[in-house]
């Protein structure tokens, strides 16, 4: 099984979350960043993004996430799929591989996204994350659900998306078209490293 994160890994969603980023930040009087400003963001935690970039306290925090997701809902199909990738989960799909996402987007978001993208029908589950959750906690549930074959892969573009398969004792794949830089996905050690989503083919069972 290959479970697969959706920002930066299946899909471009710069200029969606940019937006409502900027919204939220605007809102509450806070300064607005340039859409490649918000890049370093993509990825992990909300939370943790509107802490770093305003220094508010969590109440603040809140206020925050619920003006970027009030945003978000429009402009979250501001989403493009990266080269190669449709091809190569049909590819997947047809000799028999299972797939799901695991995204610290919320999952009615990343069902959205999928299904705009005409890639829903692949992924036997979308887990979405929500504020005060980990990645590693969702794979973790996903594994107690028995939902994960021992085998599976972890794949995605930031390091938190290694750490979170790590944790749970499954094999990890690192994407270089994403928003993580090498350096970053180097440190945190994947299995494997990706250089364009066919690659994706010659992962091997285990």
């Amino acid at each position: 099984m290959l479970i697969f994160d959706l920002d930066g890994t299946i899909s471009d969603p710069l200029p969606g979350i940019a937006q409502a980023i900027n919204h939220a930040l605007s809102e509450f009087g806070y300064s607005t960043l340039a859409e490649q400003e918000v890049a370093p963001f993509v990825g992990p935690p909300l939370e943790g993004t509107f802490r770093h970039l305003t220094g508010a306290e969590r109440p603040r925090v809140l206020e925050l996430i619920a003006s970027y997701r009030a945003c978000y809902r429009d402009s979250c199909t501001q989403n493009t799929v990266y080269e190669g990738v449709p091809e190569t989960l049909e590819s997947l799909a047809a000799t028999g591989v299972r797939m799901g996402i695991c995204t610290s987007k919320r999952a009615d978001f990343a069902g959205r996204i999928l299904e705009h993208l005409g890639l829903r029908q692949h992924f036997q589950f979308v887990s979405g994350g929500d504020i005060g959750v980990e990645k590693w906690q969702q794979l973790e549930a996903l594994k107690a659900a028995g939902m994960l074959q021992p085998h599976a892969m972890m794949i995605g573009d930031r390091a938190v998306d290694i750490e979170a398969g790590r944790h749970n004792g499954l094999r990890t794949g690192g994407v270089l078209w994403g928003f993580g830089s090498r350096e970053e996905l180097e440190e945190a050690a994947p299995d494997m490293m990706f250089t364009q989503p066919d690659d994706w083919l010659e992962i091997k069972p285990s």
